[in-house]
């Protein structure tokens, strides 16, 4: 303290004020850096807002409103038929509990297993980890829908229990929906360099004193990797929950099908663009909420993860 009384006021202002200067923008970049920040929320904004207020447009409207400013604007005939149209025309509440179910349920099992893989191939010395490591993130490259068909081939000839027997095929299941997805070569390379970064001090001391691999893994090494959990939980929730392709090419039941095939059901006999616009905005809106509401800790994770990795 007294080192830093005793210290020259213009020398600390020469040290502070670089680093002032670096974090405020001066001059004419401050107003174009906020213009570039409203042109970037306006192009990807509107098309949500355009989402939602035709949803309470009949189609007529909608239509007549494209050509304007006013496609933007809830003017006109507004009204909630729309809405009320997509409860009778979709089974809402069995398809949203399907998308959560499947959704909780791939997140849960994807952040066990693949933070398992993490932790083998990051802290315990197993020989050819780093090929295997190699191999996992070989995978990124291999398109989704280029490994669609196999896939629907594998999962057919598995045996299944339904509760009393074992049959042939998990199609029309939700098993179909979530195992193949459990494992995720992004999610374990994300948990391997987080796991990297915790130093090994930690599981010498604790084998020392006895403890297993994978009470190391559960005591230890999870507990300090909340932000890895966290990035890695969302971004395995948001695709589970938009799947689309595979949900329509392995499920023919109502009982188990997700919103996002619910959507297919409105392009069926009377295309009702409203209708359409109305859904979508159902099953947008409580996720975009979701990532609002967590934004920070979204935002935060993300950038823990990235400069320990």
């Amino acid at each position: 303290m007294s080192a830093l009384m005793g210290s020259d006021p213009t020398a600390l202002g020469h040290e502070i004020q670089p680093e002032r200067a670096r974090r405020r923008p001066t001059g004419w970049r401050s107003p174009v850096l906020l213009i570039v920040k409203i042109l970037l929320a306006l192009l990807f904004g509107l098309p949500l807002v355009f989402m939602i207020v035709s949803s309470f447009k009949p189609d007529l409207q909608i239509f007549a409103d494209l050509n304007g400013i006013q496609a933007f604007l809830p003017v006109g005939q507004l009204t909630l038929d729309n809405y009320l149209g997509v409860f009778e025309r979709v089974p809402f509440a069995q398809f949203l509990l399907n998308s959560v179910i499947i959704s909780v349920l791939t997140v849960a099992l994807g952040i066990v297993v693949n933070s398992l893989a993490a932790f083998a191939m990051s802290r315990m010395r197993l020989p050819g980890r780093k090929w295997l490591l190699g191999v996992v993130l070989a995978t990124l490259i291999v398109p989704f829908e280029v490994m669609a068909l196999p896939m629907l081939w594998w999962v057919n000839q598995l045996p299944y229990f339904d509760g009393a027997q074992f049959v042939q095929g998990w199609l029309d299941t939700y098993a179909v929906q979530i195992v193949p997805f459990i494992a995720n070569a992004f999610s374990i390379f994300l948990f391997y360099q987080y796991f990297s970064s915790i130093p090994r001090e930690l599981d010498e001391a604790a084998l020392m004193d006895g403890a297993g691999w994978l009470r190391i893994y559960r005591t230890i090494v999870l507990p300090l990797s909340g932000p890895a959990v966290a990035t890695a939980a969302i971004l395995t929730f948001l695709p589970a929950w938009n799947q689309y392709l595979w949900p329509l090419m392995v499920t023919q039941s109502e009982a188990i099908r997700p919103v996002m095939v619910g959507i297919d059901y409105f392009k069926q006999l009377n295309v009702s663009w409203g209708q359409i616009m109305a859904y979508a905005s159902v099953i947008t809106v409580p996720v975009l909420a979701l990532f609002v509401a967590f934004q920070r800790s979204f935002v935060n994770s993300i950038a823990a993860s990235g400069v320990k990795g």
